[in-house]
């Protein structure tokens, strides 16, 4: 792009928002990152987060993106004490089907606090000359028609209102997102809304791994059972920087954790499937009291479906798409929502009529495919729909617990089922005549008995 003048707005220091700033800002637009509280100087929890404290990953296909838009971030995290975990060779996951074996790496995790990751992506975002952060910045709406936005009102800490101009605004302001509202008050339908909440409560402690045990563990994965009629309870340990074990646990409608950090330990040995979390816990120190939040419902605006959208207007991250936080996908298809702004901007050419169109539909695409496998468990959940999950969707549940079945025991079909989790794939990829001949065929090996932790792994973490 040759028109160095051209600005842009983006609403929200979240991930999406940091990362929709970086790929326009790479195409030679100046920004103006627009934030409503002071931002940490470091990695220090972020006010109006409260799913900071949960378990964060980024998948491979959303750290190849946020890679690309932001050379060297990696090597920052991994340099910070952020792991990279190959899948599924350091993974123990109970499946609704059974263990999963640990097979060779085909793709990977990145693994850190959301605090880290955060002020990692914001060092590196600053240093960018073309982008400018205004902190402490309420936006009041859009200005503008119905036909084209052309700036945002905002009001300042200290009561004062301007208008600021901008030839393209993004919304990444999050599940608070107050675009219905705007879009609507300029004259616009309002947008069809999808929402799966299946009332799922997360329960988070940190806690300081044994010795032995704080480089090198896997991360350890107590799966729910969706279609079993009755709440899903579940959890997860990720090993974050410090030698420090991330644990939550979670509960849909009927089975959620309590808050008490008293309940924490008994939550995860007697209400999980397997208690192996507990015996872990148990050999590790406690850092925190409990954190709780019941914020988890999925809820996706189909913004791309309007039959009118201004031009220089477009929604990213949570504000477009917002998924239970359990799968891991909101801040992989933020990253790569923000590469598909960059390649869509270079493909069309800046201040091309219906660009933001195109722009909604690209960054749709990235959050339809996270939409896709959130739904596909949560909508089994008691009251987790009005009316239940349609044919279709059972139709899909019913292949994809036969295709979770066999990856326990078939190496080929795991990765097949990895590529589509990690966001590298699309769905398509569990279509192909192999994947299809291997789920009739079923698993190869014989089901474990129980997690496939190594000799090695069970010594360290103080289990034998």
């Amino acid at each position: 792009m040759s028109d160095r003048s051209a600005t842009a707005v983006v609403l929200g220091g979240s991930v999406a928002g940091m990362l929709a700033a970086r790929a326009l800002s790479s195409v030679g637009v100046r920004v103006t990152l627009v934030e409503r509280d002071a931002l940490p100087a470091g990695p220090e929890p972020r006010k109006g987060l409260p799913q900071a404290r949960h378990v964060h990953q980024l998948w491979s296909g959303g750290a190849q993106a946020m890679e690309e838009l932001l050379p060297g971030v990696t090597a920052r995290l991994r340099e910070a004490g952020a792991h990279r975990l190959p899948i599924t060779t350091d993974m123990v996951g109970l499946s609704p089907r059974g263990w999963y074996r640990r097979w060779a790496e085909s793709h990977f995790m990145l693994l850190c606090s959301r605090d880290l990751l955060d002020a990692t992506v914001r060092d590196l975002l600053l240093a960018d000359e073309r982008i400018e952060l205004l902190e402490r910045t309420e936006v009041s709406g859009l200005d503008g028609t119905g036909a084209a936005v052309s700036g945002v009102r905002l009001r300042s800490s200290d009561g004062g209102e301007r208008v600021l101009a901008a030839d393209l605004v993004v919304d990444a302001t999050g599940r608070g997102s107050r675009t219905p509202k705007w879009l609507t008050g300029l004259g616009l339908p309002q947008a069809e809304v999808r929402k799966v909440d299946s009332g799922v409560a997360y329960a988070s402690r940190v806690y300081l791994a044994p010795e032995a045990a704080r480089d090198g563990f896997p991360v350890v994965n107590v799966q729910p059972a969706p279609r079993s009629g009755g709440p899903g309870k579940g959890g997860v340990l990720l090993p974050i920087e410090n030698g420090r074990w991330l644990v939550t646990l979670f509960g849909t409608r009927g089975g959620e954790p309590s808050p008490d950090t008293a309940d924490f330990d008994t939550y995860a040995r007697e209400e999980l499937r397997h208690p192996i979390l507990a015996d872990l816990m148990a050999r590790a120190e406690p850092q925190t009291e409990v954190a709780f939040t019941r914020t988890t419902a999925n809820r996706r605006h189909l913004y791309e479906r309007m039959p009118a959208w201004p031009e220089n207007f477009v929604v990213v991250g949570d504000a477009l798409a917002a998924f239970n936080p359990i799968y891991g996908h909101g801040m992989s298809a933020a990253a790569q929502a923000a590469l598909a702004l960059r390649d869509t901007v270079e493909a069309f050419g800046w201040a091309t009529p219906g660009l933001s169109r195109r722009l909604q539909k690209a960054v749709a695409r990235p959050a339809g495919a996270a939409w896709d496998l959130a739904i596909g468990m949560d909508v089994f959940y008691p009251g987790a729909t009005e009316n239940g999950p349609t044919w279709a969707e059972r139709l899909v549940a019913a292949y994809v617990d036969r295709l979770t079945y066999t990856a326990t025991g078939n190496g080929r079909v795991a990765r097949a089922v990895t590529d589509v989790m990690s966001l590298e794939k699309g769905a398509g990829a569990l279509l192909t005549p192999s994947v299809l001949v291997a789920a009739v065929r079923g698993p190869l090996k014989p089901p474990l008995s129980g997690p496939p932790l190594t000799g090695d792994e069970l010594k360290r973490a103080g289990l034998q």
